[in-house]
C-alpha cells in the first residue's frame, strides 16, 4: 500500500497507514508525541515494523542519552519483523542502524540515498534535516529540501511543514529576504507551523529587527505555546528580542513562562534555559535561584557525558551560574574523556570545538578573561561544525565581548573586531551600544 506521499508501505491496512500519517504530522509539526498514534497503527497491524522504526527516530532526534536504550529496543523490536519489510524499511532501518551507532554523518548519507529514490518521504526529510541542523550542516539544511521541494505537491497537508524547513535553511545559509518569503508562505495557510514561525524569528533576529520580531512573537503566540513542543525554543527567541532592548524584566518573564526547568523537561529543553540565563549573566542580571533550579534537575552523569558536544557545553554554564565551579571543571574533563572514548562522529567535534569552548568558559567564570579569549576565538571559526543556529552561537560572540571589556588591552581589541562584524551584519540596538560602552568604543554608524 501507498501513503499519502506514494511511497511504499508494507501494511495492507488504510487504517493503520491514516495513523502512522497523524504521527508523522505530530513529529514534523511538534504538537504532542507520535507514541499513542504509533501504538493505535501497531494495534491495528502489528506486524507492520514502521511505527517501530518511527518510535525508535524520534527517540533518537531528541538527542537524550538516557531514551537511547529504548529507542535501540524499539530498533531491536522492529528488526525481528524485518522479513516483513519493503525495500524503503529496510533503508530506514539501515539508516537508525548508523544513527544509533553514533554515526551522525552516515545516518545523514543514508537519509540522502533514501530521499534520492523517494523525494517524498517526509520521515527521511525530518530526521535528516534535524541532524543536519545537530551537526552544523548548513549548506544541507537548504540544499536537502531544494532537492526534494519540487516533488511535493501543492495539496499536501505536509508541505507547510517542509516549507518551514526550507526557510530555516535559507535562513542559516544568509538568505535572508527568501527565508522570510517562504516562511510566510508556510504560514498563510490553516496549517500551525511552529518551524516556520521560528524561521521568521531567526531573520529578524539576524537582521536586528526586534520590535518586528517581538511583535512577531505575540502575533504568532497562540500557534506556538498551545501544547506545542517549541514553545520553549520559541519563547527563548521572544526572550531575545526583549534582550536587544536591554529589557532584562522581560527576558526574565519570557524565562519563566516558557523555561523554566521542571521534572519533565529534556536536556533539548533545558539547552535554551541555559543559554538564555547565561546571557542575563553577561549582562549583570543576578538569576541565581534559577541556575540553581535548573542545574539541580540536569542528568549529568557518566551516561550523559560526551554524548553531544552542544548540550555538553550548556550543561557547563548551567553548572557555572549555579556556583559548581568545581562541578563543571570536573564536568568538562568527564565529557572529554567520555568523546575520545567514543567511536561516533561526536569525538572530533568534542576534541576540535568542544573542548575549547569549555575550557575558555570555565576561564571566563574563572576571572581569567585573557585566557577565556584565547580558546574562545579561535573556536567560535570551528563553533558551526557543533551544531545549533547562528543565533545560538551568537553566545560565544556575547561571552567574548564580556571577556574583552575585562581583559588586557591587547585582547581588548577582539571586542573591537567582533562589534564591528555585528555593526556591519545589523542595525545596532542598545545590545551592541551597552557592549561598546563597556569597550569604550564610539558608537559608529555602518558604512
Amino acid at each position: 500500500m501507498l501513503d499519502k506521499r506514494g511511497n511504499p508501505t508494507s501494511t495492507a491496512s488504510g487504517e493503520a497507514l491514516a495513523h502512522a500519517e497523524r504521527a508523522l504530522w505530530q513529529m514534523m509539526s511538534f504538537y504532542g508525541t507520535p507514541f499513542d498514534a504509533l501504538d493505535a497503527a501497531l494495534a491495528v497491524d502489528p506486524a507492520w515494523a514502521l511505527p517501530k522504526l518511527m518510535k525508535a527516530g524520534f527517540l533518537a532526534s531528541l538527542t537524550e542519552p538516557g531514551l537511547l536504550d529504548a529507542a535501540r529496543s524499539e530498533l531491536a523490536s522492529a528488526e525481528s519483523a524485518s522479513i516483513h519489510m519493503n525495500q524503503r524499511e529496510r533503508d530506514h532501518l539501515a539508516a537508525l542502524r548508523t544513527l544509533l551507532a553514533g554515526d551522525w554523518h552516515g545516518a545523514c548519507r543514508d537519509w540522502e540515498a533514501l530521499l534520492l529514490q523517494h523525494p517524498c518521504d517526509a520521515l527521511a526529510l525530518q530526521w535528516a534535516h534535524l541532524f543536519d541542523f545537530y551537526r552544523g550542516d548548513a549548506p544541507n539544511l537548504r540544499q536537502r529540501i531544494a532537492r526534494v521541494l519540487p516533488q511535493w505537491a501543492d495539496d499536501d497537508p505536509l508541505l507547510p511543514y517542509v516549507l518551514g524547513q526550507y526557510a530555516f535553511g535559507l535562513e542559516e545559509n544568509q538568505r535572508y529576504e527568501e527565508a522570510e518569503a517562504i516562511g510566510r508562505r508556510a504560514l498563510a495557510g490553516p496549517a500551525r507551523v511552529p518551524w516556520a514561525i521560528h524561521a521568521v524569528a531567526h531573520v529578524m533576529e539576524m537582521q536586528g529587527r526586534h520590535e518586528e520580531g517581538s511583535a512577531w512573537m505575540v502575533r504568532w503566540q497562540p500557534d506556538w505555546t498551545d501544547g506545542n513542543g517549541f514553545a520553549g525554543h520559541l519563547g527563548w527567541h521572544q526572550a531575545l528580542f526583549a534582550l536587544e532592548t536591554l529589557d532584562h524584566a522581560e527576558a526574565l518573564r519570557c524565562f519563566d513562562a516558557h523555561l523554566a526547568a521542571a521534572p519533565e523537561q529534556i536536556t533539548l529543553q533545558r539547552l535554551d534555559a541555559a543559554a538564555l540565563l547565561w546571557r542575563l549573566h553577561l549582562l549583570g542580571v543576578d538569576a541565581a535561584p534559577r541556575w540553581q533550579q535548573l542545574a539541580s534537575g540536569w542528568q549529568l552523569d557518566a551516561r550523559h557525558a560526551g554524548f553531544y558536544a552542544f548540550n555538553d557545553l550548556h550543561a557547563l554554564l548551567a553548572l557555572i551560574g549555579s556556583g559548581d565551579i568545581a562541578g563543571a571543571d570536573a564536568w568538562a574533563r568527564q565529557c572529554a574523556l567520555a568523546a575520545e572514548a567514543s567511536t561516533g562522529s561526536n569525538r572530533e567535534t568534542a576534541r576540535e570545538v568542544g573542548a575549547p569552548l569549555m575550557r575558555g568558559m570555565l576561564a571566563f567564570a574563572r576571572g581569567r578573561c585573557d585566557d577565556a579569549i584565547e580558546a574562545l576565538y579561535p573556536a567560535r571559526a570551528k563553533a558551526q561544525r557543533f551544531g545549533g543556529s547562528h543565533a545560538q552561537r551568537d553566545l560565544i560572540d556575547q561571552t567574548l565581548l564580556a571577556a574583552a571589556a575585562a581583559a588586557s588591552g591587547g585582547h581588548r581589541a577582539v571586542g573591537r573586531a567582533l562589534l564591528n562584524e555585528r555593526r556591519l551584519a545589523k542595525p545596532a540596538t542598545p545590545l551592541t551600544d551597552f557592549w561598546a560602552g563597556r569597550l569604550g568604543l564610539r558608537h559608529t554608524a555602518p558604512k
